[in-house]
């Protein structure tokens, strides 16, 4: 493949698992030749609970560096799906108040996880009247859902993902591409996935993951696929967001972090893999 009829993929990455300060994380960013961000959290708060200050703040930081916002990394549909409806139709309309003043289209959400010995099955109705809910908000305010396949949620497999996205049919409800997510509930993403999700796909979220423990690692050192994936998206000639997300230092219910060093170190990785297979990052 001739450098000039490389692909470009839009490179971004999750600032709040570089550091809180929103300021560090776009120097971060920068550093490593990005010119986007996806916000999940500012200052230690999420998205969700920005006040207007802070997101003036925000989008005067971003603007004043020369970002800009890939995706809201919303926190939507990672409650219990037996509580009330509601609630994350309240909660789907601050953010969404977000993805306006950073001028982004783009607000990643989940699909509800489920109480203690409670059966994904019977979670299947109550999972798709919630969804169409905020698939009919995000349509009203002309936003993109972007479902991630989150592990122990209702769409954690590609085939919930498929029963999900087209029971809902909505074109404000894409998908949001996780390949290590996957790995952690036994998935091979690009071998049991790809084909019958691809076209739904509008994002990739980089990170791996070992299969045998679940411990997420840089793209390309674990079972992730994402040679394969990449290369197959790079042949569908995708031109979208690559949003790195490391998790390389911790992992908890809402994300995870990384620190500068190793976040670097991810991004490394991905470059490393883009270069083998002719993609490059804008």
């Amino acid at each position: 493949m001739s450098a000039t009829l490389s692909p470009a993929w839009t490179l971004s990455g999750f600032g709040d698992e570089i550091d809180p300060d929103p300021t560090v994380q776009i120097a971060v960013l920068k550093a490593l030749g990005a010119h986007h961000i996806e916000v999940r959290s500012a200052w230690k708060t999420n998205v969700v609970d920005l006040d207007d200050d802070q997101l003036q703040s925000l989008r005067g930081s971003l603007a004043e560096q020369g970002m800009s916002a890939s995706a809201i990394a919303s926190p939507i549909g990672k409650v219990d799906v037996s509580l009330d409806a509601d609630l994350e139709v309240g909660r789907l309309r601050r953010v969404i108040r977000v993805a306006h003043a950073l001028e982004t289209p783009n607000i990643r959400i989940f699909s509800f996880f489920r109480g203690e010995g409670v059966s994904v099955e019977s979670t299947r109705d109550a999972v798709m009247t919630r969804m169409r809910l905020l698939a009919d908000e995000a349509e009203k305010a002309g936003v993109v859902l972007l479902h991630e396949n989150e592990k122990d949620i209702y769409g954690d497999t590609p085939e919930r993902v498929l029963d999900l996205v087209e029971t809902v049919g909505s074109s404000a409800l894409r998908l949001a591409w996780d390949n290590a997510n996957f790995v952690q509930v036994g998935v091979k993403p690009f071998t049991d996935g790809y084909a019958i999700l691809r076209p739904y796909l509008d994002y990739l979220q980089v990170k791996d993951a070992i299969a045998a423990t679940g411990e997420v690692v840089p793209a390309g050192q674990g079972d992730g696929e994402l040679r394969e994936t990449l290369t197959a998206l790079r042949d569908d000639g995708y031109t979208g967001f690559a949003s790195l997300e490391p998790h390389l230092a911790a992992q908890h219910a809402l994300g995870g972090f990384s620190g500068p060093a190793a976040f670097g170190q991810a991004a490394r990785a991905f470059a490393g893999l883009l270069a083998e297979i002719g993609v490059t990052t804008k």
